[in-house]
């Protein structure tokens, strides 16, 4: 007796199961309520929940069972880790599916780069489904290694486990009705579509929702969550390592119940991960806040299956993958048993690491001088910081003068901040001014820098920042503190210098040591270096940096740095 076959003959009872995970509470999502039953699993499938035998048995007395977490958006990337290394971190804490937004690696490699990172990611316990990346670059202003074009998406959508266009970050086109944009739109396969609306709202928002884009993951407010909602799009609630928007959105929860509401990482450091949870983290904080358990665990489960076509993911029930967590409670949410399609995760088999993705940065050699900025006039914009968010705020400030040249101001939190290109060796570099990091001396620097990934370097000296720059471009690409040209801390990232061919546990050492160095260089701001990563991204409000220049998020134009 084969396959669907035997499926239905245990089910019935006539045949008994591979494995039965025995007198749990056992949540059915559909309902939200818990039932004190048996789990049949055969062949990595649960083929009934009531009272059943089986030729394993799993005693879940006085647990919880629930169904695997699943990941709504989030960014390999920005997790540092190899697909494999990031499945050894998540799965032992309940995420046994993700679904990912490739657009860093797009950036950096190209669409060969995606095909590799799907076919890197097809034989993980981790299921690993991706949206094909929409908009790079993310903006006119940003300088990626080429430009995707219409056929490069069609390819990635033909792909299985690709179930869709991923975020549209490019809003103003949207909203605009940019023939471009709406061309992506238009593909074959582009039925499925991310969003990425950060603070739009009104007519803007119906725009977008109109143009086909069915959800979004930036809200910050629960008004703009509930005009999200109300326009039929799904509300991604995300809570990153410093985009924290899960408390402030719980309210809504409350108010209209979890109907159409997932939760997402988007972009966490590893070391957050390993400290804090993935989704079940977001689980516990929900449920700490006040959530009923229920909605917390439907959110991260059934909701997010749901938005993205996942019909057998998010469930325990007939005919649903046996992917199941055993809680020992409804406080913590550390599974004490996870089960993949049945069976217990083990260790991943190490992904390939071919030679064309690594050295992947190219730039003109550097000197202190290339960050050198004349005075031009008596006031200056600078990039402001807005604690745990992406926003960011555009000031107007008094620059600090010395011989012509505007220099860093410790004094009123003034650092100096560029983006160097990196795809072509171009020479190309943008200048500007961050305030509000709290950085009193050196510089940090990193590859990571969305979305096109140049060189991004926050810093008090342009000698720190050269240093940090031509150490960037020595080791392929990472991200770095440095102090009187001496390297403090460093991360290696040589693949498209975003990813570590490094173990889990080193990375994570490196990781926090980075982080660590800088707030002692001073920053005193959310995660240093995935602050500083997000400077660079021209598609959030209100001010950013590319090599291209200072890039006004609201005007969506390039705008000088002297005012």
């Amino acid at each position: 007796m084969e396959g669907l076959e035997r499926r239905i003959a245990v089910a019935r009872g006539d045949e008994p199961a591979d494995l039965v995970v025995r007198n749990g509470h056992v949540l059915s999502v559909f309902t939200r309520e818990w039932l004190d039953a048996d789990i049949a699993v055969v062949d990595g499938v649960v083929a009934g929940v009531g009272r059943y035998d089986g030729h394993e048995t799993l005693d879940a007395t006085g647990r919880y069972v629930v169904p695997g977490f699943i990941d709504a958006h989030m960014h390999f990337e920005t997790v540092k880790l190899m697909v494999d290394e990031f499945a050894q971190l998540v799965l032992p804490l309940g995420t046994t599916a993700v679904v990912a937004d490739p657009h860093e690696i797009a950036n950096v490699l190209g669409v060969d780069g995606v095909h590799w990172l799907l076919d890197a990611s097809a034989g993980l316990q981790l299921d690993v489904f991706f949206m094909a990346s929409s908009c790079v670059p993310a903006s006119p202003f940003e300088s990626p290694r080429r430009p995707f074009v219409p056929g490069d998406l069609e390819s990635l959508m033909r792909r299985r486990r690709v179930l869709g266009l991923a975020e549209m970050m490019n809003y103003p086109g949207v909203i605009a009705g940019s023939p471009a944009e709406l061309e992506k739109l238009g593909l074959d396969g582009a039925a499925h579509v991310d969003g990425h609306a950060p603070g739009v709202l009104g007519k803007d928002l119906q725009a977008y929702a109109a143009a086909g884009i069915g959800s979004d993951h930036e809200a910050l407010t629960v008004e703009e969550g509930r005009e999200r909602l109300r326009a039929g799009m799904w509300l991604l609630i995300r809570e990153a390592s410093m985009a924290r928007n899960l408390l402030d959105l719980l309210p809504l929860v409350e108010e209209l119940g979890p109907a159409r509401i997932a939760f997402c990482t988007d972009d966490r450091d590893p070391e957050d991960i390993a400290d804090d949870g993935h989704i079940n983290g977001m689980v516990r904080k929900a449920v700490a806040a006040g959530i009923a358990p229920e909605d917390a665990l439907v959110m991260a489960s059934l909701n997010p299956a749901l938005w993205h076509g996942l019909h057998r993911h998010g469930a325990i029930a007939p005919g649903y993958q046996a992917d199941l967590l055993i809680l020992p409670d409804l406080v913590t949410y550390a599974p004490e048993t996870v089960l993949k399609s049945g069976r217990p995760i083990g260790e991943s088999s190490p992904v390939e690491i071919p030679d064309w993705v690594r050295q992947s940065v190219r730039i003109r050699p550097v000197v202190p001088s290339d960050f050198s900025t004349p005075a031009r006039g008596d006031s200056i914009r600078a990039i402001e910081l807005i604690p745990d968010q992406v926003v960011t705020n555009s000031v107007v400030v008094e620059p600090l003068v010395e011989d012509g040249l505007v220099v860093a101001d410790a004094a009123r939190d003034l650092a100096k901040i560029a983006v160097v290109e990196r795809h072509l060796a171009t020479g190309r570099i943008g200048h500007g001014f961050v305030s509000g990091s709290g950085l009193e001396r050196g510089a940090l620097a990193s590859s990571v820098s969305h979305d096109a990934h140049n060189l991004i370097v926050v810093g008090m000296s342009d000698a720190d920042m050269t240093y940090g720059v031509e150490r960037l471009a020595e080791i392929g690409g990472g991200i770095v503190a440095v102090e009187d040209r001496r390297i403090l801390a460093e991360c290696p990232l040589p693949i498209a210098g975003l990813l570590s061919a490094a173990p889990l546990s080193e990375v994570i050492v490196q990781s926090r040591a980075c982080n660590d160095a800088a707030r002692g260089l001073g920053w005193s701001g959310a995660t240093p270096f995935l602050t500083l990563s997000f400077l660079g991204l021209s598609v959030i409000p209100h001010l950013k940096i590319t090599d291209r220049g200072l890039v006004d998020g609201d005007r969506f134009e390039i705008v000088p740095l002297a005012v």
